[in-house]
């Protein structure tokens, strides 16, 4: 990273594939089970936790369906595979049946993992992350609902379905943007919970989301927005956008407060604290 920096980018480091005789045995090489070192980490982790009365977030299985932060195979010394970006979106068009063999290879690892942990610790685990792969842009999508519920929706719900029928896990799936439009099938997959509710991307409003879905999703996020307010607004206008998202979101239950994303570099303190007291205002008014 630049000495000035602030991020890491993945650097594509794989040569360049032909699409029409590329496999999907390359890209199967970094979703592998869980050894029995990282069980016995997980277990005393979520053992920890549990015994101190805390609610256990879980993200510990690598089931990222085209997450496309994971798709360089940034833990992997030579990556195979279709590793550039570019590529990869281009291969949900040109070649489904490779993709669909990839997922396919994920979800049963993920399956075996979800059995392995759950044999560790049961429902010591509250919530369990399902998937980060982004699926919105700030004013469209990646790819259509029929491919989402022809590629993706298959394999959520057998995630999902998993999870409900055998444990008492909660299940959360994360995509950035404007998203909305897949909320219906998610809900159809089995997904209890959505982050992180990028407001200030196109049909993601508040009132929107919450009259939309409520009782049917809960929203884990949306509390304040990273892109403008947070970095550029005042306090006062921090304070403000806060308490109007916890009234709106709040409202009937089904909601956990949070940043939209991740919290910027040069973000001014003062408005993270006021962030912070406003979430305690709010608090404290119920």
């Amino acid at each position: 990273m630049p000495k000035d920096g602030f991020f890491f980018d993945a650097i594509v480091r794989n040569d360049p594939v032909d699409l029409e005789s590329v496999t999907a045995e390359g890209n199967m090489e970094d979703f592998q089970p869980l050894t029995e070192a990282e069980l016995d980490e997980i277990e005393a982790d979520v053992r920890a936790a549990n015994a101190a009365g805390d609610a256990v977030f879980a993200s510990v299985t690598n089931t990222g369906l085209g997450d496309i932060a994971l798709v360089p195979g940034i833990k992997m010394v030579s990556p195979r595979g279709v590793r550039g970006i570019a590529d990869w979106y281009m291969l949900t068009a040109a070649r489904p049946d490779v993709v669909h063999r990839i997922f396919e290879h994920v979800v049963e690892v993920g399956l075996e993992d979800f059995r392995r942990i759950h044999d560790r610790v049961g429902d010591m685990i509250d919530i369990m992350y399902i998937c980060g792969t982004d699926f919105g842009t700030q004013s469209s999508s990646f790819c259509s609902v029929r491919t989402f519920d022809r590629l993706w929706k298959p394999c959520y719900a057998r995630l999902c379905h998993w999870i409900h029928d055998n444990t008492g896990w909660k299940t959360f799936k994360h995509s950035c943007g404007s998203s909305e439009r897949f909320h219906e099938s998610r809900i159809d997959a089995g997904v209890d919970i959505v982050n992180p509710v990028q407001c200030s991307a196109l049909g993601m409003g508040p009132r929107f989301l919450k009259d939309r879905y409520r009782g049917r999703l809960s929203f884990w996020g949306g509390g304040i927005d990273t892109q403008h307010v947070l970095p550029f607004g005042t306090p006062a206008e921090v304070r403000e956008q806060v308490l109007e998202r916890l009234e709106i979101f709040s409202d009937g239950g089904g909601y956990v407060f949070n940043a939209i994303h991740n919290v910027q570099a040069l973000t001014p303190t003062r408005n993270i604290v006021a962030m912070i007291e406003a979430v305690h205002e709010f608090n404290g008014r119920r």
